[in-house]
């Protein structure tokens, strides 16, 4: 451990060290991107395709830009056979071509990257030469280091308050093991001081904050006593949701207090969410008054996260209260069906009068629906009873509306994982047998998003469909049926299912195959400045497309403005405080059409609230459905493309609620 822990500290010992680099070997030929040159185009169409080899012939290119091309490649490809490769490259002349190549190294994910990435560590730079370099180190371990290197890098603590760069580099290492499920007493500790303590700059306390709040299994007693005076005291609204996250966390007495004083004063819906999610980690009587107030905001996204509360942690004696409030006048749809799922759920047994007419009110609303998503949230409200499942079949699965249909089946899972399922329905061996038929029936079918949904829910563990379930033929006639690229997300849930049955623990998936070329023509006749305009009737959505970072995505996004693909399409999912997304075919977030373009992973992080990416089974699966951002979402970076910016309209987003359309998306080139 001795030796790790003086690699990675040895930088911060200013006077010490013997040498420095000379600036000579940093300063050589730099990158220079250029889409109009068609060498340069070549190696953007190499990685497309996916070939490797002729990619790492370019990695000894005397020209800097094809270096930095061919190595980032591998950032998106993430070919552990260019490993070594790699490693030599993290000695390039070009500074942003090292960078590259530690990037790609913790993008591949493989421990075999962590000794070479120590070794290259400039731990004699006294000048700040190398900080951008030894920050893109240090987060590349994060993402691949083994964890006995986790201790070490939580333990440099000489960093001084301007060496930002090195301290956002150490945040985002420990940052990235927390999101492979790695974390340790020592990182919490420093991740809890950069959180909480106001003299370190504000991108690294921002990063300390993602940890606290996104961290599984992590130890925060008596972490009130810092979380709490940190949220009263901050102006960051994205600091502020992290915090209430990292406070519930703490389940203390004073955490409690601090979020219901925090609500009363707070003026951003994004806050108001997660401290609303926060409250489920404490007693119910305690918190239940504001979660009720807040079924009363204005926000779409405060309302629904309220009444998924009373879902989530709500309590027989009020299930009664749950259904009035559902049936007030003038309730949105959204909450009011929530409210009747959390009626439905937390019903006390006995109460058969109230359940008959419960049931009735929840069908009437299901048949009365002009929206298929608002039929969507009625099937799934009347998942919550068990008893409803042949209800559930009989009018879900014949659905003309795809939402509905994956509605059903998923309605249906929600039954199969309840944890009273045998006894409340008497030892449950009829109804396990009638619902394994279900989704026996739901994957014969051919409907992708309801074979998702049945696959999925079959390889459960904890449910041991394996004794009822024995038509393993089913499954393999399903995947050869199934088309690539376009319903390759069903494909992965039938074979993962498959794989569980068969016992394998880990096979080979299909990878997608090419299928669709970069049009060159379309990003080289693009003038600067050219945005993107999303009209709703809500407004207009304004985007700075990111052509450098993501030229293929933005190619094929233009494409599909010109087609006029997205217009009358619906935003087919909206998660309160994270995305909204559209560009399904289906509208229920399975449909594509028949090709798939390959993942751009550029260095970038999910930083900022207003960023686009692409929705995304696994690398290169992304087609048409896209996604804007709420707030920050940095648990998503390097895996998920993202190829422009929200520059207006940013209150349009917030305003967004499932199945509004996209009545038109088009180009607007600067004056």
């Amino acid at each position: 451990m001795n030796k790790y822990l003086t690699l990675l500290i040895a930088v911060v010992f200013v006077g010490i060290c013997t040498r420095c680099v000379p600036p000579s070997e940093e300063k050589q030929a730099g990158v220079h991107l250029d889409f109009t040159n068609p060498v340069y185009q070549s190696l953007y169409d190499l990685k497309d395709r996916g070939h490797t080899d002729s990619l790492l012939l370019h990695f000894r290119d005397k020209d800097a830009t094809m270096r930095y091309l061919a190595v980032m490649a591998f950032a998106s490809i993430k070919d552990s056979t260019a490993i070594d490769s790699l490693v030599r490259r993290l000695d390039d002349p070009a500074e942003a071509v090292r960078i590259a190549a530690a990037y790609a190294l913790g993008q591949i994910g493989n421990s075999r990257a962590e000794q070479p990435l120590l070794d290259a560590f400039d731990r004699y730079d006294t000048t700040g030469v190398s900080k951008d370099f030894n920050a893109a180190i240090m987060e590349a371990i994060g993402k691949c280091g083994t964890v006995k290197l986790l201790g070490a890098l939580s333990g440099i603590s000489t960093y001084r308050l301007t060496d930002t760069t090195l301290m956002e580099g150490q945040a985002w290492a420990i940052y990235r093991y927390a999101l492979r499920k790695m974390v340790s007493a020592e990182g919490t500790a420093k991740m809890l001081d950069f959180a909480t303590n106001s003299r370190y700059p504000a991108s690294v306390r921002f990063i300390g904050a993602n940890y606290l709040s996104r961290a599984q299994d992590i130890e925060l007693t008596n972490g009130d006593s810092l979380i709490a005076p940190a949220l009263a005291k901050e102006d960051d609204y994205r600091m502020r949701m992290s915090l209430a996250i990292a406070l519930g966390k703490t389940k203390s007495e004073r955490a409690v207090n601090a979020l219901l004083y925090q609500y009363n004063i707070e003026r951003d819906y994004r806050v108001k969410c997660n401290i609303l999610r926060a409250l489920g980690n404490f007693e119910y009587e305690k918190v239940k008054a504001t979660a009720y107030h807040a079924l009363e905001d204005p926000s779409m996204a405060v309302a629904v996260t309220a009444a998924e509360f009373f879902v989530e942690h709500g309590v027989g004696e009020e299930a009664s209260t749950y259904w009035e409030v559902a049936k007030q006048p003038g309730r949105k749809w959204q909450v009011a069906l929530a409210m009747y799922a959390a009626a439905s759920k937390h019903l006390p047994y006995g109460f058969e009068e109230s359940r008959k007419y419960l049931n009735w009110e929840l069908k009437r609303r299901f048949e009365g629906a002009a929206s298929p998503y608002e039929k969507a949230a009625a099937i799934r409200g009347l998942g919550e009873y068990g008893w409803n499942y042949r209800y559930i079949r009989d009018v879900g699965y014949p659905s003309d509306l795809a939402p509905v249909r994956t509605a059903s089946v998923e309605a249906l899972a929600n039954i199969a994982r309840k944890p009273n399922f045998n006894s409340f329905f008497g030892g449950g061996i009829t109804a396990k047998r009638e619902i394994t038929e279900c989704f026996r029936d739901a994957i014969e079918n051919g409907d992708v998003g309801m074979m998702a949904v049945a696959a999925e829910v079959l390889r459960d563990p904890a449910l041991n469909f394996k004794a009822t379930f024995d038509s393993l033929s089913i499954l393999e006639n399903a995947m050869k049926k199934l088309r690539l690229p376009q319903e390759i997300e069903t494909y992965y849930e039938v074979k993962k299912t498959l794989d569980f049955f068969k016992g394998i623990e880990k096979s080979v998936a299909a990878k997608p195959k090419f299928t669709h070329k970069i049009d060159w023509k379309i990003i080289t006749d693009l003038k600067p400045g050219t945005k993107v305009a999303i009209k709703t009737k809500k407004g207009t959505i304004t985007l700075d497309l990111l052509t450098e970072q993501a030229p293929g995505t933005v190619s094929n996004f233009l494409e599909l403005i010109k087609d006029k693909f997205f217009n009358g399409k619906n935003f087919h999912r909206v998660v309160p405080n994270f995305v909204v997304q559209g560009g399904c075919t289906r509208g229920d977030g399975y449909g594509s059409p028949n090709y798939a373009i390959r993942s751009e992973l550029p260095n970038l992080h999910y930083d900022q609230e207003g960023y686009v990416g692409m929705a995304s089974a696994g690398n290169n699966t992304e087609s048409t459905q896209f996604f804007i951002t709420h707030s920050p979402t940095p648990h998503l970076d390097g895996n998920y493309t993202i190829f422009a910016k929200v520059s207006e309209g940013m209150d349009v987003v917030h305003k967004i609620e499932i199945g509004d359309v996209i009545d038109e998306v088009t180009l607007v080139e600067p004056k």
